[in-house]
């Protein structure tokens, strides 16, 4: 029953010092607040759908094949 007491304690002295680390850090450092620019690869982005594409998407795969929906 000892030895499980002394490592309750030694468990409890870590985590309290861990807490009180986390603790001085968000109380005492402030961050640097600066501007940031990302370069992102072209070939990296999405290409922009083309009309049919988005007609196809907005209509419904049925549409271009003439199942009944009307154009306005």
């Amino acid at each position: 029953m000892p030895s499980l007491m002394r490592f309750l304690t030694v468990i409890g002295v870590i985590a309290g010092l861990g807490f009180g680390a986390m603790y001085a850090l968000a109380t005492f450092v402030t961050p640097r607040t600066r501007e940031m620019t990302v370069t992102i690869p072209t070939n990296k982005l999405r290409a922009q759908p083309t009309e049919a594409e988005a007609r196809l998407d907005r209509d419904g795969p049925h549409a271009a094949a003439g199942g009944g929906a009307s154009q306005p």
